[in-house]
């Protein structure tokens, strides 16, 4: 059996349920494959339970529906989950759940993207043709942990981020940390908070700003240059936090939104750690050089004994896996090629969406520049 439509849509995720949505505005039909048995999956089952949107609301909002008034500031996890619910029920978006995509090829006879996916309940292999494709399954397409000398022989527990809920299970258990963005941090501040004994892996030289910070830095960028806005941002968080050198934590050379655009890494937004690293509460550690059973050697000499280890090592994208004729619009690391304003535009019909390395923000924007450009190309052709 083919299903046939318009445009196909792999990934439900908020930048699929966004792209989707802008296209039913336009009457333009579609249909959303996602491999989990829900929208939202990541935020649903892969996210740690005093997680919350590390932006204010007003930037993370997908298009066409903006938080309630009475919203705080800073949407928690379970909040934007109801958000994306009555999102996906408002748009009237319906994925096609259980579906692992295989394949994605266009076929120059026909004009159209040939997509095989596999029917994870059924076990039938399912055919979907549209004259275009939105890749939509985003930078965080599995968990990434990094290969480390004897990891294999760890004889404690390991584990993604993407698996942590609560440090619960974990007090009084030696636990390492590994990552300092924003989901190491709060992962330690949690464990610290669950009795945990907890060590942390900086291996690079990290920002750290209080949600306040960030908040005042997306409103000057509208009418301030990037490095006027770090100056300011760099001002305060100097005087909020000191020199952290001494506690094993370094600051950047270059500013927090000067970084965040040039590579996608994000300021840490901070939720208590800083003050547990100074307390001795959590201890940072450098970089691991290599692991034999439970002890854990670090490049500075030291070793140490552990119970668990929770990776926050970001993620991955999966889309060449899939993705058979990119054009060239995905590099070897499944990342957009161009990082110009039209990075979201294939090829013979292929769009990205939520590969912009620009949060919720970037996605929303995707969304609305696919749905504008597929919608131009339609009205051209009638």
């Amino acid at each position: 059996m083919e299903r046939e439509t318009t445009v196909l849509i792999i990934g439900a995720g908020p930048a699929g349920l966004a792209t989707s949505a802008c296209l039913n505005l336009k009457k333009i039909p579609n249909m959303v494959l996602e491999r989990e048995d829900c929208c939202a999956s990541l935020w649903k089952k892969r996210a740690y339970d005093r997680l919350k949107l590390h932006l204010a609301k007003q930037f993370c909002q997908l298009p066409h529906m903006p938080f309630p008034s009475d919203a705080p500031t800073y949407i928690p996890k379970h909040g934007f989950i109801r958000y994306l619910d009555d999102y996906v029920s408002y748009f009237n978006v319906s994925p096609f759940c259980n579906r692992t995509v295989e394949s994605a090829s266009f076929d120059r006879v026909s004009g159209n993207w040939a997509v095989f996916a596999q029917n994870t309940l059924s076990g039938e292999t399912e055919k979907y043709s549209a004259k275009f494709l939105v890749v939509a399954t985003g930078e965080n397409g599995e968990g990434y942990i990094p290969r480390i000398p004897g990891l294999d022989s760890f004889s404690g527990e390991v584990m993604h981020s993407s698996s942590y809920g609560n440090g619960e299970k974990f007090k009084k258990r030696k636990v390492l940390v590994v990552g300092s963005g924003n989901s190491g941090m709060e992962i330690a501040f949690d464990l610290s908070n669950w009795g945990a004994k907890t060590s942390l892996v900086v291996r690079s030289p990290v920002h750290f700003l209080t949600e306040g910070m960030v908040k005042l830095g997306m409103v000057l960028l509208k009418y301030l240059r990037v490095d006027l806005v770090d100056k300011i941002l760099l001002m305060l968080s100097k005087f909020k936090y000191g020199n952290l050198n001494e506690y094993g934590i370094e600051r950047p050379s270059k500013g927090p939104f000067y970084l965040k655009k040039a590579t996608g890494r994000s300021p840490v937004i901070d939720v208590g750690t800083i003050a547990k690293i100074r307390a001795r509460e959590i201890h940072v550690m450098p970089s691991i050089e290599n692991v034999n059973g439970r002890f854990i050697k670090f490049v500075n000499g030291e070793t140490e004994s552990y119970d668990a280890i929770v990776f926050a090592t970001g993620y991955k994208s999966t889309v060449r896996r899939l993705l058979k004729d990119d054009g060239g619009l995905f590099g070897e690391d499944g990342m957009p090629r161009k990082e110009n304003q039209n990075h979201w535009k294939g090829q013979n019909g292929l769009y990205c969406a939520g590969f912009a390395r620009a949060g919720l923000f970037g996605i929303s924007k995707d969304a609305k520049a696919i749905s504008q450009d597929i919608g131009l190309i339609l009205s051209h052709q009638f």
